[in-house]
């Protein structure tokens, strides 16, 4: 349940930026606002953009961009702490890979192709966003988390808290597919391609997330699971993370 809707800020330098605060977790409790945001890539802030995200008093960004994405757009904020996380980007390689074979994958196959990403995020990630998890019960003060596009890696990322705090799936869904209506394309950032498959690269679906859920259920047995396992979070501290923020 979401008490109000989430806060979007416009910048003109980013998009897709918002704050997780407001949406129903366990026990009734409300996410606390105004501590954990989400964006896309944070390399265009203007001035007037900075001044915004320093009225937000943040301390940190977790950037989930891999190393060839930061240094082709790299940034500072003043007074963040940017922390790399890097998730390395597969499935434009994997789309390149068909390409040059020859293949022009259908819009079916492009699909499927994402939902594999998102279930190499579950098996093959789990440590880095345990990091997050981490990071987000030892240093409660306000962090935006963000990747390229800000709607894959920072859209699990989400999925990942917003499900540790007790938000129920059917919402924690309709926060992923905001980015359909948030995240602005940028023609510097998308290689060229088919337009039908650069449309489903460039937008989620709720198959895509689906796949990292039904992983986690079939092969982990639920959250719980998950969260011990891979991510390392054990059951004290995914209560302490719900005591830091919930309200």
């Amino acid at each position: 349940m979401l008490n109000d809707p989430p806060t979007l800020y416009t910048l003109q330098g980013a998009s897709n930026f918002r704050d997780l605060g407001g949406y129903q977790g366990a026990d009734g409790c409300l996410v606390r606002r105004r501590r954990a945001f989400r964006s896309d890539h944070l390399a265009g802030l203007t001035p007037a953009d900075v001044v915004v995200l320093r009225s937000l008093a943040l301390t940190h960004s977790i950037d989930f961009r891999g190393v060839a994405e930061c240094a082709a757009k790299p940034y500072q904020i003043p007074a963040v702490t940017r922390l790399a996380f890097p998730i390395e980007p597969t499935v434009l390689r994997r789309v390149n890979n068909l390409l040059a074979l020859g293949h022009i994958p259908s819009t079916e196959e492009t699909v499927e192709l994402m939902c594999q990403t998102y279930r190499a995020f579950v098996h093959e990630h789990g440590p880095t966003f345990g990091r997050f998890l981490r990071h987000l019960l030892l240093h409660p003060t306000p962090l935006v988390f963000h990747c390229t596009a800000g709607k894959d890696r920072t859209g699990f990322a989400a999925a990942l808290m917003l499900s540790a705090l007790g938000v129920e799936r059917d919402t924690i869904m309709q926060d992923y597919l905001l980015s359909n209506q948030h995240y602005r394309r940028s023609p510097s950032l998308e290689p060229g391609g088919p337009a039908h498959v650069m449309e489903v690269i460039w937008q989620v679906q709720p198959a895509f997330l689906q796949a990292a859920f039904d992983v986690i259920d079939c092969d982990y047995g639920g959250l719980s699971g998950y969260l011990a396992g891979p991510l390392g979070i054990r059951a004290d501290e995914r209560e302490q993370l719900r005591r830091t923020l919930l309200e």
